[in-house]
């Protein structure tokens, strides 16, 4: 007989069950002693047939992959265990919801025909599904009551479930958002495929836009730029379909920032990166030249602020850092900034030499990192991220790391490494501060300072793990969304358009 433990395990999960692209083989079920007899592998999709001798039962996994499945080794499964891969509370939500889908999935379903018991099965698995978010929507109200009291003596109990849980701005309604997917990706309906972390995912981002329309107002928008706006190493193009999206944001007086890693220090690298949007503002007859200043981009996670300028030759004006920066990144010290990129540059030379990767060292006066020697060029995810976890430990061990006095980011950028000074919650906080002092409106962030809250900012990116992304520190100072490539960032922006839509009827 199977164990309860085997049993609570999906019997096939999703292939974009993945925090990253491409998607990957979850870890095979494991049996308790098995004696195995034989497994038998066929293409298209290959089927894993676990014959185990009586009176156990046969045991299947239908597993969609392409011909060769050479990521199933040891290594691959240990690997993507690590918690530096995983995002605890998404995974949390995702083991909730694979019981109910074991307990009423119905495979043999299929066999038995009848529209009548499917159609029980999918709103006993909705019904089930709902029950369960809308209990943990009831523990985030519970765990912002505590968070907002200073000196709480007792955990809320999503503390106890989820230690490292961050901060939140506003609640989730999460029962409302499910449904909302659930109608767009038939979740309920799937009898093989359990609720995926791409499922929880989504239905999570639109939880979050409903909470900042519903519940307060929209202020400012923040994206990232590789995969959120456009492909990776690629530019923001005229015909992109996130251009007259974000000019709609504008128009509804949000104002947008654009918080990238790529760290520039003059104004035409950033108009050959996003010269489609910058044109297409200049050009707006729609848009008022206050709406058109809306617009600010952020370089190098929280180092480089540029405005929009219509009169400048590449549309953009660079903000002298006394303007803009934080009483904190004020007080940021030179010589110590300069310690850690030291240490930072000393660890991705040793990673080079060791790791024999194809790269070259690149200073810049705020930032340090590894490129590809040539446009050809290629390193492995692995290497990578070896060399993020291995130069990031090396700064926090350090003096300069041990200090605290200077924060940093290294992060994988998905053709290279970087250590950048600050981190994009600076660089949010950055944009917060300045709209929020008139930036934009006039005043070009001089006027008095009422920062734009958290409750009342978005940011949107591709990169929230806990380790080599650089997006994940964004959770603690604004609303976040998390999305997969430039085509969700489309539909995300025009659900929330729908919603704004709804709120301003």
């Amino acid at each position: 007989m199977l164990t309860i433990a085997q049993l609570t395990r999906p019997p096939l999960t999703d292939l974009a069950d993945s925090q990253e692209q491409p998607a990957r083989l979850d870890p095979p079920i494991r049996l308790a002693n098995p004696p195995l007899a034989s497994i038998t592998t066929h293409p298209h999709p290959i089927l894993f047939t676990a014959r185990c001798a009586p009176p156990r039962l046969p045991l299947f996994c239908i597993v969609s992959a392409a011909k060769r499945v050479t990521m199933t080794t040891r290594y691959r499964v240990e690997y993507a265990l690590k918690t530096h891969r995983r995002d605890q509370f998404i995974e949390w939500i995702k083991g909730l919801l694979a019981v109910p889908f074991v307990l009423y999935s119905q495979p043999t379903g299929i066999f038995e025909g009848g529209s009548a018991g499917i159609a029980q099965t999918r709103a006993e698995a909705h019904r089930r599904y709902s029950e369960i978010l809308r209990d943990v929507e009831v523990m985030i109200d519970e765990y912002i009551k505590t968070q907002n009291v200073d000196g709480s003596p007792l955990p809320s109990k999503l503390q106890l479930l989820i230690p490292g849980v961050g901060p939140f701005f506003t609640r989730l309604p999460l029962e409302a958002a499910f449904k909302y997917q659930d109608r767009k990706r038939y979740i309920s309906s799937r009898r093989f495929v359990s609720p995926s972390f791409n499922d929880i995912r989504l239905i999570l981002n639109s939880a979050q836009i409903m909470a900042v329309t519903t519940y307060g107002t929209l202020q400012l928008a923040t994206f990232d730029g590789d995969v959120t706006l456009y492909d990776d190493g690629e530019s923001l193009e005229p015909s992109s379909p996130v251009i007259p999206r974000l000019l709609d944001l504008l128009r509804k007086n949000v104002k947008v920032g654009i918080v990238t890693a790529a760290g520039y220090t003059t104004a035409d690298r950033y108009y050959e990166r996003l010269h489609g949007l910058l044109d297409a503002i200049a050009l707006s007859a729609e848009l008022s030249p206050a709406q058109k200043q809306s617009l600010v981009i952020m370089g190098g996670e929280a180092n480089y602020l540029f405005e929009f300028a219509p009169n400048e030759p590449h549309l953009l004006a660079p903000v002298a850092r006394e303007r803009w920066f934080t009483p904190e990144m004020a007080a940021w010290d030179e010589s110590d900034i300069s310690q850690l990129l030291d240490v930072a540059e000393e660890a991705l030379r040793t990673c080079v030499s060791v790791l024999n990767l194809p790269a070259m060292v690149l200073r810049k006066d705020r930032a340090v990192g590894i490129i590809p020697a040539t446009p050809e060029s290629r390193m492995a995810r692995e290497s990578l991220e070896e060399t993020v976890l291995v130069v990031q430990k090396s700064v926090e061990l350090s003096a300069a790391g041990r200090s605290r006095r200077v924060p940093f980011c290294a992060f994988n950028g998905g053709r290279d490494v970087f250590v950048d000074i600050g981190d994009k919650s600076w660089g949010v906080a950055a944009c917060q501060r300045w709209f929020g002092a008139g930036g934009g409106s006039g005043l070009g962030g001089d006027g008095p300072q009422r920062p734009i809250r958290g409750n009342n900012t978005l940011h949107v990116g591709d990169q929230f793990l806990s380790a080599g992304a650089n997006d994940f520190r964004a959770r603690s100072v604004g609303t976040t969304a998390w999305i997969a490539s430039p085509a969700e960032t489309v539909e995300l922006l025009d659900e929330l358009a729908g919603l704004m839509g709804k709120k301003l009827s």
